[in-house]
């Protein structure tokens, strides 16, 4: 069970990989009109749910304290994460928002029944190494006249580690209630757009399709997947695991030549790959020692 939902987990993290590549494809639309879309989008498979199964509506009916974690997660992790790319560069903002893995492995250390092992926490560090390779290929420079976008970076990185720790004290919530995240967080991106932004909608088909897959995937199947294997797999893992988005997000955009591929993505491949197996030995053990018993 928990080796599954650890699985589960994962497939939010190769979702997530793909986040860039269906940005870049999907025009010049304003970032808080793009959430707002794709939020919609992203809640289209829990209505379809709802519909087919009105009875799963008593699901949604939850204490405020669940819903004031999930909207704040959702809607503050990308509410922060586009202040901050608009008030720093984007290198500097982007490897300060990726601390959330690291501090989802450490911040699990207090999670009832979690225990805070070297590995796990020299796993999550190797990913940030590597994270840095990616992210930082341009070089890094932190200039004092960015500390607004700095600082909405670091609260990002809270935010959304705090978000899925969180998430693990509500494990007997079902993860129908994404659903409502979703639309809560499309409706304030919307409110966010109309007073902040011109609307520009996608030119061509292409661009309508990338979209779409924004929202149906990164934007949408990527968070029910991580809210049920937060709650039900391995945090820990799954914290040190998720290093393995950006090199995958860069990898995926080598491949269809939006990137360069450079020692540095071999060196960050090492890096992510060797931390999130030295992050996994718990669940390489488990699933070795009962193989040995058998014989």
């Amino acid at each position: 069970m928990k080796l599954r939902a650890t699985l589960i987990g994962f497939t939010a993290i190769l979702m997530w990989s793909f986040l860039a590549l269906f940005t870049a494809a999907s025009g010049k639309m304003p970032p808080f009109q793009l959430s707002a879309v794709c939020f919609a989008i992203g809640s289209l498979p829990g209505l379809a749910v709802l519909v087919v199964n009105p009875s799963r509506l008593a699901l949604l009916k939850q204490p405020a304290k669940v819903w004031i974690t999930g909207i704040s997660g959702l809607f503050g992790y990308h509410f922060l994460y586009f202040t901050a790319l608009r008030n720093a560069p984007a290198v500097e903002a982007g490897l300060i928002a990726y601390l959330w893995p690291l501090l989802i492995v450490v911040g699990s250390a207090l999670l009832p029944g979690e225990r805070l092992r070297w590995y796990h926490l020299a796993g999550a560090l190797a990913g940030l190494c590597g994270t840095f390779l990616i992210v930082g290929r341009n070089g890094i420079d932190f200039d004092g006249a960015y500390a607004v976008g700095y600082g909405a970076a670091f609260l990002c990185a809270f935010t959304w580690s705090g978000y899925s720790l969180l998430t693990r004290r509500f494990d007997a919530v079902s993860t129908d209630v994404v659903t409502g995240f979703c639309l809560a967080t499309s409706i304030l991106s919307l409110v966010c757009h109309l007073g902040l932004e011109t609307t520009v909608w996608p030119a061509t088909a292409f661009e309508w399709l990338a979209v779409a897959g924004l929202g149906l995937l990164p934007v949408g199947a990527a968070f029910y997947a991580w809210d049920h294997g937060v709650k039900n797999g391995d945090i820990q893992i799954l914290g040190a695991a998720s290093y393995a988005a950006p090199l995958l997000s860069t990898l995926i955009l080598t491949l269809f030549g939006f990137a360069e591929p450079s020692w540095r993505i071999a060196a960050a491949c090492l890096l992510v790959t060797g931390g999130a197996v030295l992050a996994a030995r718990d669940m390489f053990r488990r699933k070795i020692q009962p193989a040995v018993a058998a014989e």
